[in-house]
């Protein structure tokens, strides 16, 4: 049974009760990225944000279906309607076949994902391999009236859904204005109005990315595929669509027109959206110089970088503020993040050791209680460490021996570390503390089996091990929560 959790709806802009559609079930779509170019931060926030959503539902018991796209066909490099496909310009330049740039691109996103750790996806479909979908989605759109034929392109009709729905809801965006402003504006071209927008546009004959229709040799509109995507393997009404904020206006709007458009109601239910990034309180641009790759960032090879950053350190610098907040990267946030996640995995290595008493002089029931509070209150991951920095004052309390703790309470402190750091926000220890983690574990049974030998009183194995370990430069000594050892 779950707690009950809270987000961020922002189409109802508020926080509301989460009510999955069919509990225990829950359909999460995420749009992915585009996969042309560097990977860089802007994947990284979305991607750590809804896998922590996707850690805390599963960690309620949650069946979750989570979708995440890849959009390699249809993103054009002027505007959503005009332009070279991106992919297909890289493949042009390269003298590549598209998919070749997709699968390199590809490769490298999920290296990346994998270094952040963040989950993959219970699905995870291609634009491209989802033609059939989107122009069966656009007969329905065209069948309702709602879309028209314009020199072998298709066009969302905005002004005529307008009359009958609400385009601009989830944005804001007033329409009225816009249609106002549309009409007196001259070379409209192919469009009726400047903001109705392609769901297929025909190929010039230069295009290499094409596929044949009744309407033309084409490819679909950007905003095609993840309404086509989401509604096939999530169903027509589904519970959280989640993204970057920059995809609020125009592609969730247009999504949320298409769905309604085709099926006569919206398919979704809670609308979540993170915010962006900025680098020294600048916003991310090639043109400014501070366009920085995750490679980048763990290898330390970009101008501005002092060095390089773990993955783990920047998993935990985006989580130490509200996915809806602005993230600002410095190197001197990076070291402080560097410096604080250090903190709490030492602290977690610490607990382990700590013995148990007969009483507890430490409350670890509200610790815990206000780590779900947190987590819970639309993800509040940054409320969430500050609460487990608490405990790490506690765990050293413990550890210097100026207070107490029985078995019970143990149990819940180490379970709460535990869940918090590693099961829901995602972070692990570096390889080599992993390592050092299975050397401590192996040093244990060294220790445990020369104490047996002593309480049975045979000094000469328990005379032996010591020396064996002094031989190999390892100290043994006696201390509060039993023997430690070092180097």
């Amino acid at each position: 049974m779950s707690k009950p959790i809270y987000i961020y709806n922002t189409l109802s802009r508020k926080k509301e009760l989460f009510q999955p559609i069919n509990p225990p079930f829950v359909g999460l779509y995420v749009c992915g990225p585009t996969v042309y170019g560097d990977g860089h931060l802007g994947h990284a926030r979305p991607a750590i944000t809804f896998d922590v959503l996707f850690r805390l539902l599963k960690h309620y018991d949650f069946k979750v279906r989570y979708v995440r796209n890849i959009t390699d066909v249809g993103h054009l490099e002027h505007d959503a309607d005009e332009g070279e496909d991106k992919i297909a310009k890289k493949a042009r330049l390269e003298q590549l076949e598209p998919m070749e740039v997709v699968q390199f691109y590809t490769e490298r996103y999920h290296k990346n994902m994998e270094d952040l750790n963040v989950l993959s996806p219970s699905i995870e479909p291609r634009a491209s391999g989802h033609i059939i979908e989107q122009l069966k989605m656009i007969d329905q759109i065209m069948d309702n009236g709602f879309a028209y034929e314009s020199n072998g392109s298709i066009y969302f009709d905005v002004e005529a859904y307008n009359k009958k729905h609400h385009y601009g809801k989830l944005s804001g965006r007033n329409i009225d204005d816009l249609l106002n402003t549309t009409r007196q504006l001259d070379g409209q071209e192919e469009k009726r109005n400047s903001f109705d927008f392609a769901l297929w546009k025909k190929a010039n004959p230069e295009h290499i990315m094409r596929w044949p229709s009744k309407y033309s040799d084409g490819f679909p509109g950007w905003h095609m595929e993840c309404s086509a995507m989401s509604t096939k393997y999530l169903g027509q009404e589904f519970d959280i669509h989640g993204g970057g904020m920059d995809l609020q206006f125009p592609h969730h709007e247009c999504e949320i027109a298409q769905s309604t458009a085709a099926h006569g109601s919206e398919s979704v239910k809670y609308w979540m959206h993170n915010n962006m990034i900025t680098i020294n309180g600048q916003k991310m641009g090639k043109s400014l110089g501070n366009f920085i790759t995750l490679n980048e960032f763990f290898e330390g090879s970009h101008k501005l970088l002092d060095q390089a950053y773990n993955p783990m350190t920047v998993r935990f610098f985006i989580l130490q503020a509200h996915y809806r907040s602005t993230v600002d990267f410095s190197n001197e946030a990076l070291q402080a993040a560097e410096k604080g996640l250090s903190r709490l995995l030492s602290a977690y290595e610490t607990l382990q050791k700590i013995k148990p008493s007969e009483q507890s002089d430490v409350d670890v029931k509200t610790l815990n209680n206000k780590c779900y509070e947190a987590i819970n209150d639309d993800l509040n991951t940054p409320i969430v460490i500050a609460h487990l920095f608490e405990g790490v004052k506690m765990i050293n309390t413990l550890s210097d021996g100026k207070a107490q703790i029985n078995t019970d309470d143990l149990a819940i402190l180490q379970s709460t570390f535990k869940t918090f750091i590693f099961e829901i926000l995602g972070l692990k220890a570096p390889e080599n503390d992993i390592q050092n983690d299975l050397t401590d574990q192996l040093m244990r049974i060294l220790i445990d089996a020369r104490q047996e030998a002593k309480d049975k009183k045979d000094w000469a194995t328990a005379d032996a091990i010591r020396d064996k370990l002094s031989a190999l430069g390892v100290q043994l000594k006696d201390g509060k929560n039993g023997v430690e050892w070092s180097i």
